[in-house]
């Protein structure tokens, strides 16, 4: 592996996370906006501490917030904060907090008053980390078709579509009891096509609400690619594709990636969107972005001018601590080891023995993954 080119794959995935963080992105939506004073903050989602803790910065004057984030996915600052309730919960099968969360953000918003301005702030994983059911739905029946939905290897759209007919939260009901008289919307999407219907399953969808509401969109996976790219031309590199095109099974895309990987000319490839995996009985270690990665290690093994880093712009790729992998051409000389983890997907078992695994820490933020290939 080329310590110049992983460095600088580093780099360029660093450049697009930068450009959609979840503070960055909201300081600067907050900071633009004129005589809107919100009295209430909701943030929700894997970037909601991040996104919260712009808002707080921008506004002229302080308000209390409500942040629901995963599990250590809180900034230190924001437990510390007098003004900000934190609930953290599961991500992606929901669990009790999660429905202690969506209880809250119910109540939160139809004890607003008359008058009154909320800003709501959406990012990714806010469908399993905030829910509310209906009496005749247990959390465990919940748990288990989420369960089989992700096994199965079901898109987002498909499973938010389950979750929006279900929930008492989603598909725009949160906002239907505010009686209030305004409300600011701020979304990090991690759906394709941006739509704020499906992102976090139209927690912030606008169409029930009874009063002047607005949504805008200050982060998406287009946003992060172009700003990968400016920094590989930035680094020198020739940046030769950049396109959202990562909608399939992660096996079929391993295949398709690396055949054209194989034929390309040298220079930058940046892919965005969010594969699927189906998952075996009792899978092994790691994430639909892991098995892209050692995917294309099997069908580039031998060539040692490719490098690729595959990685969710989260920093949490399926149950696990990393955020993908890095491989090359020598990744996966052992393909019978390779095939093996992929069949029973143990993919982050195998990347971290080869030193392939890519690890970031939480990021602030949720718009899908990422592929960047360096071909020499």
């Amino acid at each position: 592996m080329h310590s110049v080119d992983k460095e600088s794959a580093i780099t360029i995935f660093n450049a697009a996370i930068d450009a959609v963080a979840g503070y960055n992105a909201t300081y600067r939506a907050v900071s633009a906006f004129e005589g809107f004073q919100p009295d209430q903050i909701i943030a929700v989602g894997k970037a909601a501490s991040g996104m919260c803790a712009g808002a707080l910065a921008a506004l002229k004057q302080s308000c209390p917030a409500l942040l629901v984030t995963k599990y250590d996915h809180t900034d230190q600052s924001m437990w510390d904060a007098d003004n900000v309730t934190v609930i953290e919960s599961a991500h992606p099968v929901p669990d009790q907090n999660s429905l202690d969360a969506g209880k809250k953000m119910l109540s939160t918003v139809e004890q607003m008053a008359p008058g009154s301005r909320l800003l709501l702030l959406v990012s990714g994983g806010t469908s399993a980390l905030s829910e509310a059911l209906p009496d005749d739905v247990t959390l465990a029946d919940w748990q288990q078709l989420t369960d089989q939905m992700l096994a199965a290897g079901y898109n987002i759209g498909q499973i938010n579509t389950r979750r929006k007919a279900t929930s008492l939260l989603k598909d725009g009901k949160l906002l239907e009891g505010f009686k209030g008289s305004d409300v600011r919307v701020l979304a990090i999407s991690d759906v394709e096509g941006d739509d704020i219907s499906v992102i976090g399953s139209g927690t912030g969808s606008i169409q029930r609400c009874p009063s002047s509401a607005n949504v805008t969109l200050i982060g998406t996976n287009q946003v992060a690619r172009e700003a990968s790219a400016s920094k590989a031309v930035e680094l020198g590199y020739t940046v030769m594709e950049n396109v959202e095109s990562l909608y399939d099974d992660v096996e079929i895309l391993s295949r398709s990636i690396s055949k054209q990987l194989l034929d390309a000319a040298p220079g930058v490839y940046i892919f965005g969107g969010e594969p699927t995996v189906t998952l075996p009985d009792n899978p092994g270690s790691g994430g639909r972005n892991q098995a892209l990665a050692l995917g294309i290690a099997e069908h580039i093994v031998g060539h040692d001018n490719i490098l690729v880093l595959v990685a969710g712009t989260d920093g949490s790729d399926g149950p696990t601590d990393a955020a993908g992998g890095i491989v090359d051409g020598s990744t996966a000389k052992d393909l019978l080891g390779v095939r093996d983890a992929l069949k029973r997907a143990d993919a982050g078992t195998y990347l971290r023995k080869q030193d392939a695994i890519f690890i970031t820490g939480p990021t602030n933020t949720n718009v899908m993954d990422v592929v960047i290939a360096i071909i020499r």
